[in-house]
């Protein structure tokens, strides 16, 4: 056992990096069905020894859970947030400056901001003080980065985040208020090389960048030689996945007499919009929505699958992925995989080497795609060869969390 600087104490074990500072994982939603990223990454803090409490700012909403999220011993609190309100609110500031170092005067930071969000921060560096939590990492540089960045400095305590697509993107952020994060953060990191380039264009230098990963333990390999004509599209029914690109080629495959049939899993706001273009494009026998499925299924479809088709866009609004999990998961399992040039997919999804990259909102570039795909086994599995390669060597989730805790702890201890 050694110590470090400021007295926390670290061991070496055969799980791995182990050290005595609690973290705080801070989220908006949890568990939520899409967010398998945070749960993988979660399981694999836990699978190293390290302590962990989730702090949800609000309440799930989702009707579906992945089972990874039954593994996850981390205790889950949920803050006061919206439509709550905290009786004798007073009392509770002065409460809170009984618990909090310098409470009053540091409330000042929080002027002007959203009250929610610094009762929320409030109530967390109370939590994070009673529980003895020594550092607190937020995802999305939303609201939880927000809350974590008041509640740090409430409770005295260091705080980091991880920035993703939306939170960077979306035409409503605030530079100012992003660039006041990262500056003010103990280590910041975001998903992908293209994320980091575009913060850093933003004037914003304290950023790494630490790739989601996978337990590949969970995904194995298998060569996608002798699948059937099947194609896949998952996640999110919403617009920046392209979903409505896909039924587009879907049709076009259809109309040159390609043998295919298609399954669009996940739920959405979209679902009823490509519900109704698969009835108006003649679909039907073709095509299946089947809604969200937990992810063991998913993986099972993906086996199955002799394409996975992950056609993402830019949205109107400026909203795009980073880096879809799903195409990670697909390249470990050998489904070879078709994309397009949105944001960090480039940097996993390299044209004819680990897959086929098409220009968005190209149907017909697309349907090409695909249809080389589905008659072309040798093409499969040289491609997903090398994806499960490049998997392996990047988006490993054990070695990329200890990247992570390397950087909350400022690069002093390793395993």
């Amino acid at each position: 056992m050694t110590n470090d600087d400021d007295g926390h104490s670290f061991r070496i074990s055969s799980l791995g990096f182990r050290h005595s500072l609690k973290i705080g994982y801070v989220v908006k939603r949890y568990p939520r069905y899409s967010e398998t990223f945070i749960v993988n990454e979660i399981l694999a803090h836990e699978a190293a020894g390290v302590e962990l409490e989730i702090f949800s700012l609000l309440p799930p909403t989702d009707t579906h859970f992945q089972d990874a999220i039954s593994k996850v011993r981390a205790p889950v609190h949920y803050l006061p947030g919206e439509g709550s309100k905290i009786a004798g609110f007073w009392a509770f500031l002065g409460q809170s400056a009984q618990d909090l170092p310098e409470f009053w005067t540091r409330l000042s930071a929080a002027a002007g901001g959203e009250v929610r969000d610094t009762a929320q921060a409030i109530a967390l560096a109370r939590a994070v003080r009673q529980r003895g939590i020594g550092h607190l990492h937020a995802h999305f540089a939303t609201a939880p980065a927000t809350v974590a960045r008041l509640a740090a400095m409430f409770a005295d305590v260091t705080y980091s985040f991880t920035a993703h697509a939306k939170d960077i993107f979306h035409e409503s952020v605030g530079i100012d208020d992003l660039r006041l994060k990262f500056a003010q953060a103990t280590a910041a990191v975001t998903v992908s090389d293209f994320n980091m380039a575009h913060l850093r264009s933003c004037g914003i230098e304290n950023v790494a960048r630490v790739y989601n990963g996978l337990d590949l333990a969970r995904f194995p390999f298998s060569a996608p030689d002798k699948r059937p004509p099947r194609i896949v599209g998952i996640g999110r029914l919403v617009e920046k996945k392209g979903f409505s690109d896909l039924l587009a080629a879907c049709a076009i495959l259809k109309a040159q007499n390609c043998p295919f049939e298609c399954q669009i899993i996940g739920m959405g706001e979209q679902e009823l919009p490509l519900r109704e273009q698969v009835q108006r494009l003649g679909l039907q026998k073709h095509v299946d929505l089947p809604g969200p499925r937990p992810q063991a299924e998913i993986i099972a479809h993906l086996q199955r699958a002799s394409v996975l088709a992950a056609p993402c866009v830019i949205g109107n609004d400026g909203n795009r992925d980073g880096l879809p999990t799903v195409l990670l998961e697909a390249m470990a399992l050998g489904t070879p995989c078709v994309s397009t040039d949105v944001t960090g997919i480039p940097e996993v999804l390299r044209q004819e080497q680990t897959g086929l990259m098409v220009p968005q909102r190209s149907p017909e570039a697309l349907a090409d795609a695909i249809q080389r795909l589905l008659g072309n086994g040798a093409l499969r599995v040289r491609l997903a060869a090398e994806a499960r390669r490049l998997i392996e060597s990047e988006f490993d989730i054990h070695r990329n969390a200890r990247r992570l805790r390397e950087l909350w702890l400022g690069n002093r201890h390793s395993e």
